[in-house]
């Protein structure tokens, strides 16, 4: 018997050193040596997700002095996994994310002709990974679209296993639609869409908004952060995009009411001055956000939002700053908190030693700050700073910026560490 007894594996053999993240009292108890699932990825996983592992066990050793480390242990899902296993994500790979209560992933691919629909929606929806947390800043030195990219400096909670991701939907004239249709239209007494239409449903409760909401406003609270945006289209979908505006306002005024203020509270009580200590709760039109975040994204920085909206906005937000090549992003619930990169396979660049390996990396700092290590995190993004402030930069940087030194995906992983 293994060390992690009650650990079931069908097919997996164990980690070979390393320890579990445990929680005492709510909160999380992480050893010197935890153990770190990750899944390579498919495409340009195979030279990311090297890249990132060796940036990081760099960063824990120099912040450390060796008495801190991570313990790798593959896992699978995608190509890899259908290769060794013949499915797309073993039983296995849930069972070691709940055990460990911690991954990270290279990019996947879904395969095509049956199956889960999407590799990463189905880590989200079986192990209930209800946010998707997306930081979004800029680095100096990276061209970006923007005339200030610096004032962009924003997290993005989005809700990730209902809306339109929860994958309702019946196809233009097949028999489940014209029923559905017939539903809608004999017992409801719905209109305004015609019988040749897909139907799609889209549900928003209030338990999955007030858990996302609710993180969105302690990390708030925990890092001194002075807003939290609720962003919806409720003056249009009033049952459910409404309704998130107003089930998130309820878990700001019954939940942290000590510590959450308004907008209109801030005008009509403090005379247009945020008291000290106090957190703004506001909320914005989905439209109108897609604007603020281009003029105005100084005055935001905790943004919550439905699945759809935040899948656009942080592609937008990232755009915004150069791009998701160094656009990090992480899944989570209240135990398992799972890291990825959120830009695609690349397979035409797979195995060239080419892509970017930016967006897994700072995907990775966000996993040494979740295990608390914040002077490792801190040692990645100098060194990630520096490298590219210096121009060292990989192509799709080193193409829009005259005079840089265009390296490799290894080397650029070379030039953080040296940077650090």
């Amino acid at each position: 018997m293994g060390r992690f007894a009650d650990l079931e594996l069908k097919h997996y053999a164990e980690p070979e050193r390393g320890d579990r993240i445990d929680f005492r009292d709510g909160a999380l108890c992480v050893p010197d040596e935890p153990v770190v699932p990750y899944i390579e990825g498919d495409g340009v996983g195979v030279d990311i997700t090297p890249a990132m592992k060796s940036v990081l066990d760099a960063a824990v050793t120099k912040a450390y002095g060796g008495k801190r480390r991570l313990a790798w242990w593959e896992i699978f899902a995608g190509e890899k996994a259908m290769n060794l296993y013949g499915t797309a994500i073993p039983d296995d790979s849930f069972a070691a994310l709940r055990y460990f209560r911690l991954g990270i992933k290279g990019p996947l691919t879904t395969p095509v002709g049956g199956g889960f629909r999407s590799l990463n929606v189905a880590f989200r929806q079986v192990l209930d990974l209800y946010a998707c947390v997306r930081p979004v800043r800029w680095f100096d030195g990276v061209p970006a679209p923007l005339k200030r990219p610096q004032d962009v400096d924003m997290i993005i909670f989005r809700e990730n296993t209902e809306d339109l991701y929860a994958g309702i939907e019946w196809e233009e004239g097949t028999p489940d639609c014209l029923k559905v249709i017939r539903f809608l239209k004999e017992e409801m007494g719905a209109t305004g869409f015609r019988n040749d239409s897909g139907i799609g449903i889209k549900p928003i409760s209030v338990t999955g908004t007030k858990r996302l909401v609710r993180m969105a406003i302690r990390y708030a609270i925990d890092h001194n952060l002075p807003s939290v945006t609720l962003v919806h289209k409720g003056n249009i979908m009033k049952f459910t995009e409404g309704a998130f505006r107003k089930w998130g306002y309820e878990v700001a005024a019954q939940e942290f009411g000590d510590r959450c203020v308004t907008e209109e509270q801030v005008e009509k009580d403090f005379g247009g001055k945020v008291p000290a200590g106090k957190i703004v709760v506001k909320d914005r039109i989905a439209d109108a956000m897609f604007q603020q975040i281009l003029l105005r994204p100084s005055e935001y920085s905790v943004l919550a939002m439905a699945n759809l909206n935040g899948d656009y906005i942080s592609d937008a937000l990232a755009a915004a700053v150069g791009g998701l090549g160094l656009a990090p992003g992480a899944n989570m619930n209240d135990e398992i908190a799972f890291f990825e990169a959120t830009h695609g396979t690349a397979p035409k660049y797979a195995g060239q030693d080419k892509i970017n390996p930016g967006s897994l990396i700072l995907s990775a700092v966000l996993m040494l700050e979740h295990l608390g290590w914040q002077e490792a995190a801190d040692l990645v993004v100098t060194g990630l700073e520096r490298s590219i402030s210096r121009g060292v930069v990989t192509y799709d940087l080193a193409r829009q910026r005259e005079g840089a030194q265009e390296v490799s995906c290894s080397r650029f992983a070379r030039s953080v560490v040296e940077s650090m």
